[in-house]
């Protein structure tokens, strides 16, 4: 122990013996120095090296043992290295969100639960709109329930906020990635904001300049084969109601978006031109109907002026998907316009029986239980495996450490049977010999342990085979 700590005590001493030595002074002593080592200085060979280096790799291979099996059974007992680990923060995108359950208390034997459905969420065309609750302006944000594309994918929702300040409102469209497993119900249930995409695929204008204005983005719905997406923007202040909606259309297979305001336009151009009525005399406005059966392309709208008492009918039109092309379709309110209802939504249906819930509970606490015993029986498997290597690794460590001294014998006995000049060609020589023969001999062992592995699966398939022949009543057939 002395002997360890009298470098360390000389090298702290250094500074203060400065001016009593030189720098050669200081290094002469020091090369004189006896410094220690791991092993004694007269049995200072190379078996006694090989033993002190297997003794570390043992002590690492032990630490490195007891690591892995603390990341099977985390405890508070660790370093802070590890709860750094443990507590990086995760994208939140990838945690699985289990479907939402009513809240039970202890003493409660049965909570209402309500049972859903599908049905079509533009029903009746152009009728989806955004319904906020009582208390949005103390809360100050609403995610408002959204529509999912045919094919169950994904599922768009608007998310409306408030500034109180100002009393204004604005308005974010999102997209949530639906599950791939599970029925189309399940899907619905399983989507949360949590795992919604960052940015939101239509956004109304931010601006809070003006007093009392409200921008917010209501899904109409996809067209057939989910690729777009129709939305209407409604624009108006909080005293004095809506002053004008946009039909918008997203683009998911390009990630663009058209307003479409040519529909206005014409509308206007029509009245203007063949009734000499000027509508900008008057409030009027479109109704984003949906696309149209009969031509999946096109968009179909409604219009409408208020002149104080029943609103006026100022015609069905409809426009291709980029804004480009308008048609008059109709008149006559009577003549009604063909509209797709391709998206989706969840309304509850009704409320779950009690005895479904009884049961359900009962099968639930069977699957738990199993799930229990399974992953008891995983990490039993994983421990044992953990430990098996373990072993393995140190018996191979003892087998290196073995085959170590057999070679610092044969040096041994080469460099004093020959002359100095011939001794190093013959250590070689004899070396690989050895080496080879100890490979040989392990090849030839795992070959044996290969030809019992091979024989014991025979045998278990003989007996199957025989089992399974005897279990069948096969019955040889009869000679004639």
């Amino acid at each position: 122990m002395l002997k360890r700590l009298l470098p360390a005590a000389l090298l702290l001493m250094v500074p203060l013996a400065a001016n009593a030595w030189s720098f050669d002074e200081f290094k002469e002593n020091i090369s004189e120095m006896e410094l220690s080592a791991p092993w004694k200085k007269e049995d200072n060979s190379a078996a006694q090296r090989a033993k002190y280096l297997n003794n570390v790799k043992k002590e690492d291979l032990k630490e490195e043992y007891g690591r892995k099996k603390f990341e099977l059974h985390p405890n508070p007992y660790m370093t802070v290295e590890e709860y750094e680990m443990l507590s990086a923060p995760k994208d939140k995108k990838l945690e699985e969100i289990p479907i939402p359950k009513p809240e039970k208390a202890s003493d409660m034997k049965y909570v209402p639960e309500y049972d859903y459905e599908i049905v079509r969420y533009n029903n009746p065309p152009g009728s989806p709109e955004i319904s906020l609750d009582t208390d949005f302006k103390q809360r100050k944000q609403q995610n408002i329930q959204g529509i999912v594309s045919p094919d169950y994918t994904i599922l768009v929702y608007p998310s409306v906020y408030y500034y109180h300040k100002e009393n204004v409102v604005t308005c974010d469209l999102f997209v949530i990635p639906l599950e791939q497993k599970g029925n189309a119900l399940t899907r619905i249930k399983k989507a949360n904001v949590m795992h919604r995409d960052q940015e939101p695929i239509l956004s109304t204008e931010k601006s809070t300049s003006e007093y009392g204005i409200f921008r917010t983005l209501t899904p109409i719905d996809f067209n057939i084969d989910g690729t777009k997406l129709l939305v209407k923007e409604k624009i108006g202040s909080n005293s004095d109601g809506i002053w004008q909606t946009n039909a918008i259309v997203y683009d998911f297979s390009t990630n663009t978006s058209y307003k479409l305001n040519e529909i206005r336009d014409a509308i206007t151009y029509y009245w203007q031109e063949y009734k000499n009525l000027n509508l900008s005399d008057f409030r009027w406005d479109i109704y984003p109907l949906g696309f149209e059966v009969n031509n999946p392309d096109r968009i179909a709208v409604a219009a409408f002026a208020y002149t104080g008492g029943t609103p006026v009918f100022l015609g069905n039109w409809s426009v291709d998907t980029k804004g480009e092309r308008t048609l008059l379709l109709s008149l006559n309110p009577k003549n009604k316009v063909q509209i797709s209802m391709n998206g989706v939504k969840m309304i509850r249906s009704g409320v779950v029986p009690p005895v479904i819930l009884e049961q359900e509970e009962k099968h639930k606490k069977y699957l738990d239980k199993l799930d229990a015993k399974e992953k008891k029986k995983e990490e039993k498997e994983k421990l044992e495996a953990l430990e098996k290597e373990y072993k393995q690794k140190l018996k191979e460590l003892d087998k290196d450490l073995k085959f170590e001294l057999k070679k610092d014998d044969i040096r041994g006995k080469v460099q004093g049977s020959t002359s100095l000049n011939d001794s190093v060609e013959k250590v070689e020589e004899v070396l690989e010999n050895a080496e080879q023969k100890q490979l040989e001999k392990e090849q030839k062992a795992k070959e044996r342990q290969e030809a019992r592995e091979q024989k014991r699966l025979e045998q278990e398939q003989r007996k199957n085979n025989s089992s399974g022949s005897a279990s069948t009543g096969a019955v040889a057939p009869e000679k004639e």
